[in-house]
């Protein structure tokens, strides 16, 4: 089976193995050139990054490599305010109370920093600039593409593969309902996002588009790998695999609750931000379903969930963190660099074609 595939040469990597981009301090500058070092796409999440800090961190990925590689931003729209926030914290009280926190009475306030952060991608010439929840702008598309600069959307269904293409991106992430962390649909309608099996999904939207197909969702080996590519998938994403990575920015706790977890131990919820993602069944989630708590909308249910998040994270308590996770848990390895990662999946799908 040849692993050379065409987003090898459309990213001009060795490998075709894209490190998802996880927000939320997973994806150091470390962890990307570790990546891109290794031969794969490193990819930088800087989705709640602000511009200041997404220039900054991309700088100190250039420091460390020459290699290509990736930035993630939310392209999404988001409610300003939510008339039920007041509400929801009253109901959320209990828990601040375990953790020993005063709720804070400042008012959540939303900002938007993706167009700004575009503007930085462009300046700072990033090879290849991804997208969450949508499809950067026509001029968005022109602009990247007159520099040089590639673009590839996350997706979850045909419809978003066929409409990410006609706006011009050179690739598509094809996210299946697998998948750690938030859902990369376009629309979410009364709390859900598409959550197809990665093995219906893939061959659907290869059939449908005719830019390059990246598979994620419970990929974790080089038998993904293989599997990916026997159904049309030019290449893999992988986030829960480098969760344990050492360059990882992974909480020590976090990682502790990923080792004991299973392939039942997840769920899609909106318990942390407003928007479905498959995170580890936790009391948070609990908590707000068995006190039918519906979440406030993305992004107040975030920000106003956050200090609880990072109380928890301070003190060492997992019941309340976002510990968001795929379905290939028992898969995942501990104590392995990115490089060792990104070989192990090589040798095991040159294996695994060989045995075929």
């Amino acid at each position: 089976m040849n692993l050379q595939t065409e987003i090898c040469s459309l990213f001009e990597i060795d490998y075709p193995i894209v490190q998802a981009g996880m927000a939320g301090g997973i994806t150091t500058p470390e962890l990307v050139a570790a990546v891109s070092e290794a031969g794969g796409l490193g990819t930088l999440g800087a989705g709640y990054l602000t511009p200041e800090v997404t220039r900054n961190a991309i700088r100190e990925i250039r420091s460390c490599t020459d290699c290509p590689f990736a930035v993630n931003l939310f392209k999404v729209d988001m409610q300003q305010e939510d008339q039920r926030t007041a509400s929801v914290q009253q109901r959320l009280l209990p828990i601040y109370e375990e953790l020993d926190i005063t709720p804070s009475t400042q008012k959540l306030v939303v900002t938007d920093n993706y167009e700004e952060q575009f503007d930085i991608l462009i300046e700072e010439r990033v090879p290849v600039i991804s997208t969450t929840f949508g499809v950067p702008t026509d001029d968005q598309v022109k602009r990247a593409h007159h520099h040089g600069i590639k673009l590839m959307t996350m997706v979850t269904t045909v419809k978003e593969a066929v409409q990410a293409e006609k706006a011009g991106v050179d690739a598509v992430v094809a996210q299946g309902g697998e998948a750690g962390g938030h859902r990369g649909t376009f629309e979410v309608k009364n709390g859900r996002g598409a959550a197809i099996g990665t093995f219906a999904l893939i061959p659907q939207v290869v059939d449908h588009v005719s830019i390059p197909v990246i598979a994620a969702g419970g990929i974790m080996d080089g038998r993904g790998l293989v599997a990916a590519r026997a159904l049309g998938a030019e290449g893999i994403q992988l986030g829960t695999r480098f969760l344990n990575a050492v360059e990882s920015g992974t909480d020590p706790v976090y990682k502790k609750a990923l080792h004991e977890s299973d392939e039942e131990s997840t769920e899609l919820t909106t318990a942390f931000s407003g928007r479905p993602a498959r995170a580890i069944r936790n009391r948070f989630v609990d908590f707000l379903q068995s006190n039918r708590i519906e979440p406030l909308s993305y992004p107040i249910q975030n920000l106003l969930t956050k200090e609880i998040r990072a109380a928890a994270k301070q003190q060492g308590k997992p019941e309340y963190m976002s510990l968001w996770s795929g379905q290939g848990n028992r898969l995942i390895k501990d104590g392995q660099t990115a490089e060792e990662i990104i070989k192990k999946i090589i040798t095991e799908a040159e294996k695994t074609s060989g045995i075929l």
